[in-house]
């Protein structure tokens, strides 16, 4: 899930209207996080260029939300980078010529899926963009 980075001048009052509707506070239950996933797929069905300033915000806050109660509940397990990235394509359905910015060439891209090359840090951080997911993931 993308996290948005809004600067955005946003209407105090507007944002507390938008608020109260979904009760924004944090994720304690399975039916709460149900209902705050609906939600934050609700806003993100509309279109981000779409959105006021307030939606964006409590886009961002819902999702910060949802991360937390998923990193708490429903931690990923950990798995070796190049195995990390071989799931993250097939779950995706991202193919090597997808990921031909990150890597330059599929002949690299086929080192570090073997494991015979590392993911730099420089990839890491462009594969986290592109999967919107913790760069961690990939170091």
């Amino acid at each position: 899930m993308e996290i948005l980075n809004t600067t955005l001048t946003i209407d105090p009052k507007k944002y507390a209207r938008l608020a109260n509707r979904i009760v924004v506070k944090a994720i304690e239950t399975e039916e709460e996080y149900d209902h705050m996933v609906a939600r934050v797929e609700q806003l993100m069905d509309k279109g981000e260029a779409r959105l006021s300033a307030e939606e964006s915000a409590l886009l961002e806050t819902m999702a910060i939300l949802v991360q937390a109660y998923d990193d708490r509940h429903h931690p990923l397990p950990s798995a070796a980078p190049n195995k990390m990235l071989a799931y993250l394509m097939e779950t995706s359905g991202r193919t090597a010529r997808d990921l031909l910015p990150v890597f330059g060439t599929r002949g690299r891209l086929s080192e570090v899926l073997s494991g015979k090359r590392s993911i730099s840090k420089e990839q890491a951080r462009r594969l986290a963009s592109v999967f919107r997911v913790n760069l961690d993931l990939f170091i």
